[in-house]
């Protein structure tokens, strides 16, 4: 057997760890350099792709504004497309989103001008604020958009702001209004947050809710969180009523039914309760239920 010569063979490793030093203290110069030397000596190495794009990442980019959103759409794509797969090909997982975050925050500065709306309305500086890191930035970006609050994608985007700012106490009435609104954004955005309480409870829901199985049942998590979990009908108390849609009625409809009870006002209970039976028959026979438990 030929004896093997540790020297030779952990040259490469020594090169391209040379490389990644640069890479993560982001000094183009110094990296553009190892990277030389290690295209030089090892033309076939696997990582030297990668780290092509990622030492191209550091050089000077533009900051100008982008003047159009298919203009901001291709600089994303070569974000998502090219420069993350080559940081996660390369860099420890641990650092890659650290690494990013000037990237993502360079295209948020660029994109600000751009107004939200029409075909265009997902490309928008918000999202690339949070891909950055910058929950302050994210919000104040979908404050300026007109009536964020009734439209879907921004509502999205806002509720993650401010998980990501503060918790996901204050994140539920911003979490109820999107389950009303977007019952399918709303079961997007919960493995982004990845959130393991949250998660918990969409397993339940998934297992327990007498719905149709659609994603259109996701309208009545809210609704359904409130029954099994009556403590955290103060928590939604200042989200915005969606008066044309039923389960936001219903969830509010509920929580009054609940201070009723503490009231003792019977000839209003019945009253409130028929109508909540009429809005989701099955859920009401649910909280029924509970109410049987808890007054044997």
């Amino acid at each position: 057997m030929q004896q093997l010569d540790i020297f030779a063979d952990s040259r490469d490793v020594m090169l391209r760890n040379d490389v990644l030093e640069q890479l993560q203290r982001r000094t183009a110069e110094a990296a553009r350099t190892a990277l030389r030397l290690l295209a030089d000596e090892f033309p076939d190495d696997g990582a030297l792709s990668a780290m092509t794009v990622l030492v191209g990442e550091l050089e000077p980019a533009s900051t100008a504004p982008l003047t159009d959103h298919a203009a901001l759409s291709m600089a994303r794509r070569h974000l998502e497309d090219v420069v993350v797969p080559a940081a996660q090909r390369v860099l420890p997982a641990q650092s890659v989103h650290a690494w990013l975050a000037p990237s993502w925050r360079t295209l948020a500065r660029r994109a600000a001008g751009l107004a939200y709306g029409g075909a265009d309305a997902e490309h928008h500086a918000a999202p690339l604020w949070l891909r950055a890191g910058d929950w302050r930035a994210a919000r104040d970006s979908v404050e300026a958009i007109e009536s964020w609050w009734r439209i879907p994608a921004p509502l999205a985007w806002m509720t993650e702001a401010r998980y990501r700012a503060e918790s996901l106490d204050a994140a539920w009435p911003l979490l109820a209004e999107l389950a009303w609104l977007a019952p399918a954004r709303f079961t997007a955005l919960l493995p982004v947050l990845s959130d393991a309480s949250l998660d918990t409870l969409r397993r339940r829901f998934d297992a327990e809710f007498p719905g149709t199985g659609e994603v259109s049942d996701y309208a009545w998590f809210p609704t359904w969180l409130v029954v099994i979990k009556p403590a955290l009908a103060g928590r939604l108390e200042t989200a915005r009523v969606q008066r044309d849609h039923m389960a936001s009625r219903a969830t509010i409809l509920l929580a009054e039914i609940q201070r009723r009870e503490h009231e003792g006002d019977q000839h209003e209970l019945i009253r409130l309760r028929q109508e909540f039976s009429r809005l989701h028959p099955a859920l009401f026979e649910t909280y029924m239920a509970t109410r049987t438990v808890l007054h044997r």
